[in-house]
């Protein structure tokens, strides 16, 4: 099916809303509008994390109930292979295309390549900062300033009684949405009190490894680290431990405060190595269908798609585990 593009473009959903457009698997002959005939193009981060690794999986298991072809592609959190592959579905003339940015900035020109080829763009976990919204039709994911916050919240519930509380940061991928985000959210709740410090910030790129060897390095430089903020559970999961390696005890002689709240995450929250994770659901699966469905139908989508999340405690990562999906 070749991609067309402004009103004819827009006559071509119209038809797929009454089921009787050609198919947009390259012109494979067959008739009707179904599912089947849908393709999509999605590109994801990598796999640095056991959040992304959980994503991936919900996504294609999405994709094939549905029976919509997925065509997927991993960045190895690299934005140039992003743009390789946008580029290559642009060329193929998939029906919609779906990503996870590794960064938030430089989308803008093979985002209008899309836009200009007719093939509708989505967004999923994380946003871009491009200032013409018109580039991409929705973004599907977790309000990641708001995760931080949350994690503020309980830090100054934890503290209340502190007199001083010295704070080392483990963040995310430079340049990424959640990186950014979170690390905004936290200081949104506690920056205006002189007793919480942030000693200490740098990033693990999301990975266990990372987190464990940025914490080392904070160990040796800040002897005296009360509280460690990940941005996600695996850079909280090395950062356990760097600790126990030097002698300490995660949780109790340093408490440690996270955001995904994936099962091995959760785990140590359960055991009592982490002290409070903030949940960022990486089951985007089923919503991310439903919004590739009406747009392929020409339908009306909200541009911003907010998942449903909650916090944990120990307690309640006690009694959430046995029944947890990732």
């Amino acid at each position: 099916m070749k991609k067309i593009t402004g009103v004819a473009a827009t006559a071509a959903m119209l038809i797929a809303l009454t089921g009787c457009a050609a198919g947009g698997d390259g012109g494979n002959g067959t008739d009707g509008g179904g599912d089947g005939d849908i393709v999509v193009g999605f590109s994801q981060v990598g796999a640095e994390s056991g959040w992304r690794t959980a994503n991936t999986i919900d996504v294609k298991a999405a994709f094939e109930e549905a029976g919509i072809e997925l065509k997927f592609s991993d960045a190895q959190q690299k934005q140039e292979n992003q743009i390789k592959a946008i580029r290559s579905y642009i060329q193929q003339q998939v029906d919609v295309i779906a990503f996870s940015p590794v960064v938030e900035s430089g989308w803008d020109t093979v985002l209008k390549e899309a836009k200009d080829a007719g093939i509708p763009v989505v967004l999923t976990d994380r946003a871009v900062d491009s200032a013409d919204t018109s580039l991409y039709v929705s973004f599907l994911g977790s309000d990641f300033i708001v995760e931080g916050e949350r994690a503020g919240e309980w830090v100054k519930t934890e503290y209340a009684d502190a007199d001083k509380v010295n704070i080392v940061e483990l963040q995310g991928t430079t340049g990424a949405a959640p990186a950014n985000d979170r690390a905004e959210g936290l200081r949104n709740v506690i920056g205006d009190d002189p007793k919480f410090d942030i000693i200490a910030s740098q990033t693990g790129d999301f990975t266990r490894a990372g987190g464990k060897q940025v914490m080392e390095a904070f160990l040796k430089s800040n002897p005296d680290i009360d509280l460690v903020y990940s941005h996600n559970d695996d850079m909280g999961l090395g950062a356990i431990e760097a600790i126990e390696a030097a002698g300490m005890v995660p949780g109790v002689d340093i408490k440690i405060v996270t955001v995904d709240a994936v099962k091995d995450g959760m785990q140590a929250l359960a055991d009592g190595k982490i002290n409070f994770i903030v949940e960022c659901s990486p089951l985007l699966g089923a919503q991310l269908v439903d919004v590739v469905k009406k747009v392929v139908a020409g339908e009306t989508v909200e541009k911003r798609i907010l998942t449903d999340e909650t916090t944990f405690t120990q307690e309640q990562a006690i009694e959430a585990l046995p029944d947890r999906k990732y």
